[in-house]
């Protein structure tokens, strides 16, 4: 999925160290050393989840949906496909949510990215990065249908058209920051070896190499078929030299990159050529125009390529950046864990390598210019029995911040607590509490008490209106008797949580049966 470039490094001398950490240069022996540390005692494994894709690249969540995720398919011939699957049972839906026909065919080119717009619940509106016939890189929005599982076809619309001169270092990557709801969109350098256009240091004829951001909610190009988005004003060559999409440059290949969903933090993961593998960090208040240093610097190294020059102290060095030895090839950044079923593991950043399948976790520290508990994470996370990870091309998040891997073999793993005890469980029903919390199913009164163990909570009001009365015996009434199997099931007068509402349930009903301070329900 992510090439590699055979032509031979020149003799460069490392020229600088630039106050960043330059660590893990040695082969994967060393990773092993390092990953002795404190963080290791966190046991975590890979558990199926899922199978059948053809070339899967990505897998992400529409927002506020806690029962789905999606997984984007690179191709199939010359079509790629982003396909529905139940969250819960891994089951894919038989008829894809959208299917991208006319995609190119090379190894890095394809179905690449998809980001789901932050009001999607609102306007349905979702967005992919492919590379079309010709090669060129293409944002595309849909709409989804009234089927909630399937996009409609006919909304396509183009959002921008970027040239490719290569077939490789597409980048693919595409998400809305959480902190300014704008759409980023993370380009290769167009491709070849060293950059021979020197395109990620051109910000004034080049789209190629950069961070780019954009406004999908306004149209500054009315006159323009290829450019269907706006401005944000606050990008950094807004006003000044430098094409305005452009949000930070300076990268080679950042196929994978992740905002973190608690600060707004952006992390880029930009594959080397011969020598170095980076992530780089932008803190969620950076004002743009960050220079990450490609075609002069690969990671720390200064490749004589010229550019720019290599002790420039306004380049941004990276956050890590390890060798190629060992078999390694190109980067995957992942996600920082803000899950709800790993609370040991919170704020802990997980990435990986494509090809030697090397998996490490870092935990930042808040000014992120540093780091503790490097853990090499490969052997915890190997599959269950003879299942193995090939080629992975991703990490992934569903909409509580649990992860995933995915092979692009087919097969995608969920990474879980080896101990699945929950560690916070008042109700007992084998939920962790954090979790019920993020969704709202068992606090429905919104005030970070589950509901079932908040003396305040009347769990028998059930139409809200801060009484239990003669209105709320009717639907318990109409419920009682039931099981999941019945029509007239309703889970919420399953106050035991035994699978049946039954005489037991009765007892709690009249116990609260007469109340009239309960809060109301939004």
């Amino acid at each position: 999925m992510i090439g590699i470039e055979t032509v031979p490094h020149p003799p460069w001398k490392e020229e600088m160290m630039r106050g960043f950490k330059q660590i893990l240069i040695g082969g994967i022996a060393a990773l092993t050393a390092i990953g002795s540390g404190a963080a290791q005692a966190q046991d975590i494994s890979a558990e199926f989840f899922a199978d059948g894709f053809t070339r899967p690249v990505y897998l992400t969540h529409a927002p506020g949906d806690f029962d789905r995720v999606f997984v984007v398919e690179q191709r199939s011939g010359t079509t790629g496909r982003i396909r529905v699957v139940d969250r819960a049972t891994g089951a894919i839906n038989t008829t894809p949510f959208v299917s991208v026909t006319g995609v190119s065919t090379g190894n890095e080119q394809g179905l690449l990215g998809m980001a789901f717009h932050p009001d999607y619940q609102t306007n349905g509106k979702f967005y992919v990065n492919f590379t079309q016939s010709n090669g060129d890189t293409v944002i595309r929005e849909y709409t989804v249908s009234a089927n909630p599982d399937i996009a409609d076809a006919t909304s396509a619309k183009t959002i921008i058209v970027i040239d490719q001169p290569f077939s490789n270092h597409n980048g693919g990557w595409i998400d809305f920051s959480p902190i300014d709801e704008y759409l980023y969109i993370g380009m290769g350098d167009g491709g070849s070896g060293n950059d021979p256009g020197n395109r990620a240091q051109d910000i004034t004829d080049s789209l190629l190499g950069a961070m780019l951001r954009i406004d999908v909610n306004g149209d500054d190009f009315p006159a323009d078929a290829n450019r269907n988005y706006a401005i944000p004003p606050s990008n950094p060559f807004v006003g000044v030299t430098g094409d305005d999409e452009i949000w930070a440059y300076g990268l080679r290949n950042p196929y994978r990159n992740s905002f973190d969903r608690e600060t707004g933090d952006l992390w880029i993961g930009d594959v080397g050529q011969s020598t170095r593998e980076e992530i780089d960090v932008q803190p969620f208040n950076s004002v743009g125009g960050e220079n990450y240093g490609w075609r002069c610097l690969e990671g720390t190294f200064c490749t004589g390529n010229g550019g720019c020059s290599c002790t420039n102290p306004a380049l941004v060095g990276p956050f890590y950046e390890y060798g190629r030895s060992g078999g390694q090839c190109s980067v995957i950044s992942g996600y920082r864990y803000r899950g709800c079923t790993i609370p040991e593991l919170v704020g802990t950043y997980f990435f990986a390598d494509y090809c030697s399948t090397m998996i490490l976790s870092v935990v930042p520290n808040a000014t992120l210019d540093n780091f503790t508990n490097l853990t090499s994470r490969t052997t915890q996370l190997e599959p269950p029995g003879t299942d193995t990870i090939g080629l992975l091309t991703s990490f992934g998040e569903d909409a509580y911040g649990e992860m995933y891997i995915v092979d692009q073999g087919g097969d995608i793993y969920k990474i879980v607590p080896t101990d699945t005890t929950p560690r916070v469980d008042c109700n007992n029903n084998g939920i962790e509490d954090a979790c019920e919390l993020l969704d709202g199913s068992g606090d429905l009164d919104g005030n970070g008490i589950i509901d079932i163990c908040d003396q305040d909570f009347c769990r028998a009001d059930f139409d809200g209106d801060g009484e239990v009365n003669l209105g709320d015996f009717g639907i318990f009434g109409a419920a009682f008797g039931s099981n999941p199997s019945l029509s007239n099931w309703n889970p919420n007068a399953d106050f035991d949580g035994d699978g049946d509402v039954d005489l037991g349930d009765f007892g709690v009903f009249g116990g609260e049966f007469g109340r009239t301070d309960c809060p109301m329900v939004p």
